[in-house]
């Protein structure tokens, strides 16, 4: 195990290297041994880092969802996502950015171990419930990410300066159309997530809900997110002004869960 946690994020590195030549020189010609880094590097680092997160998440007595373990599992869901569907050439750039902060976020559970169990043994659905919320908050964050990548590329075009890669990249409207797909299954499952938690909460976790501020700004990013989407659906909206949106609710989301989280354990230590 503790090889894997060297291998994973010098593989991580390595696979993020064409994606980073990709993007300083997107009209230059790749080598074979540049397409084999691309297609079999990421899903050895991802094979790997799933290894890693199965054996630091799930135990024989519950889940271990530390801050530590809870960054690992989103970033491995946010690069698996970004490699998946950057395949295709829907998401161009955004690898090179969640495979390097995957990298980061990999050994941190052996770097900075801190035990942070419930049991689920009586309730399997809480299982079920975090990994919906999971899966929502990586999706919505590797939305975020595209949307740095469009808010860059408009900045250019607005400044007047030619597209290096406008001859590699999909029409920006393209682009636009599948970020908005991403940002309406992470809501769905973000919508998902705040009913059965507060439907359920006895239930999943043994206690009622409680207005915390994890719930507060939970609500507040998924009434961002549902204004955002209601505008766009009804009104057309588009550009710089819905993709500062995306960013606004993506960040009330990192703050509802990995915030909640930094404050409770690290800064209060419970």
């Amino acid at each position: 195990m503790i090889l894997l946690y060297l291998l994973v994020p010098a593989a991580y590195l390595i696979a993020a290297l064409p994606e980073w030549q990709k993007l300083a020189q997107p009209g230059m010609p790749r080598s074979s041994s540049t397409g084999a880094i691309s297609r079999w590097v990421p899903a050895f680092a991802l094979a790997g880092h799933a290894v890693l997160v199965a054996g630091t998440v799930f135990a024989s007595d519950g889940l271990d969802l530390s801050l530590v373990n809870a960054t690992s599992a989103v970033a491995w869901l946010a690069a698996l996502v970004a490699w998946g569907v950057g395949l295709g050439g829907a998401l161009p750039g955004v690898a090179a950015v969640t495979l390097p902060v995957a990298a980061i976020a990999a050994p941190l559970p052996a770097l900075l171990p801190n035990p942070h169990r419930f049991s689920f043994a009586e309730e399997p659905w809480a299982a079920v419930h975090i990994a919906v919320a999971l899966i929502g908050y990586a999706l919505l964050i590797v939305a975020a990410l595209q949307a740095l990548v469009l808010l860059g590329l408009e900045r250019r075009l607005h400044r007047g300066l030619p597209d290096p890669a406008a001859d590699t990249l999909p029409p920006l409207l393209t682009l636009e159309r599948f970020l908005f797909r991403l940002v309406d299954v992470g809501y769905g499952l973000l919508t998902l997530t705040l009913l059965s938690g507060a439907i359920f909460s006895e239930e999943l976790f043994g206690k009622p809900l409680r207005f915390t501020h994890k719930i507060v700004f939970s609500v507040l990013a998924w009434l961002v997110f549902g204004a955002l989407l209601v505008g766009r659906h009804c009104y057309g909206w588009r550009g710089r002004s819905a993709l500062v949106w995306v960013l606004a609710g993506t960040g009330l989301l990192v703050l509802a869960y990995l915030g909640s989280k930094f404050v409770l354990e690290v800064i209060l230590g419970r």
